[in-house]
């Protein structure tokens, strides 16, 4: 098996040919699905350089949870803030401006 960055080249290309085409939904069948996918198709030995623990199978929920939780560029304070607080403003806009137009 090839290692190193030819491989992982390689898995990313794989993964986009398998995702080419397929319609992406929100709940099922998104971004976290391809990304998992093409993680599937790495070499082992890189796994625990990018979460520091061993996944030997990937799939959209580990990498969500582990990018919620492990991400270096946001604290989990900043992370759940700006994660929720955009559809929080949207969901409250749509439920309670209909309600004030009425009135």
């Amino acid at each position: 098996m090839k290692v190193g960055e030819q491989r992982w080249d390689e898995a990313i290309a794989e993964a986009d040919e398998e995702y080419r085409g397929r319609m992406h939904n929100i709940c099922c069948d998104n971004c976290h699905s391809h990304v998992a996918n093409a993680l599937n198709r790495m070499p082992d030995l890189n796994y625990d350089a990018i979460s520091m623990i061993r996944i030997s199978k990937w799939d959209m929920v580990k990498l969500c949870v582990l990018v919620f939780v492990r991400a270096p560029y946001v604290n989990w304070k900043q992370g759940i803030f700006s994660q929720f607080l955009p559809i929080a403003i949207l969901l409250l806009l749509f439920v309670l401006l209909p309600t004030l137009l009425t009135k």
